[in-house]
């Protein structure tokens, strides 16, 4: 019989996430390998000694091809998600119980031509343009109370970015 994992005794894994708008006001949304449902925004890790506005452009860079993006915010604090007890152990090599993330809010500047899913290591199969409102419910269950916060405290400046 396996022992149970203490999900407690577990730290969250250091996150950012990018909430990347268009010209349009419209949200980046990427669909993960392999899913036909599992869409989010970019995220990542943040790596010793990153900061994590840094690490967000890395995380652009490597998820999506290109990091062409001025910063325009950033939450006020980190938020968290735990991971489902069917994942727990199983991700991240069971290093972690879920993730705290600090989420970026910025603007694209490149053109979609330069937006390529055919990175180093893929992580994405597809990807689209969306209505922030719509975020909540294209993300798996476990994370979107986090979508629910960030898009509630950026919402006014994505606001001011469709005007």
């Amino acid at each position: 019989m396996k022992t149970p994992i203490a999900r407690d005794a577990l730290p969250y894994r250091p996150c950012v996430g990018i909430m990347l708008l268009n010209d349009a006001g419209r949200v980046f949304v990427a669909r993960r390998c392999g899913s036909e449902a599992d869409w989010q925004m970019p995220q990542g890790g943040i790596d010793t000694g990153e900061d994590a506005r840094t690490a967000a452009f890395r995380e652009l860079e490597e998820e999506i091809g290109t990091a062409k993006a001025d910063f325009i915010a950033m939450t006020a604090a980190p938020h968290r998600y735990d991971l489902p007890d069917d994942l727990l152990g199983k991700v991240w090599k069971g290093r972690w119980r879920g993730q705290e993330q600090m989420w970026m809010l910025a603007r694209f500047t490149g053109a979609e031509s330069d937006i390529r899913l055919d990175t180093d290591h893929p992580e994405f199969d597809a990807w689209k343009w969306i209505d922030a409102e719509e975020l909540p419910g294209l993300i798996v269950a476990f994370k979107r109370p986090v979508y629910e916060s960030v898009l509630a405290e950026f919402r006014p400046l994505i606001a001011v970015r469709k005007a």
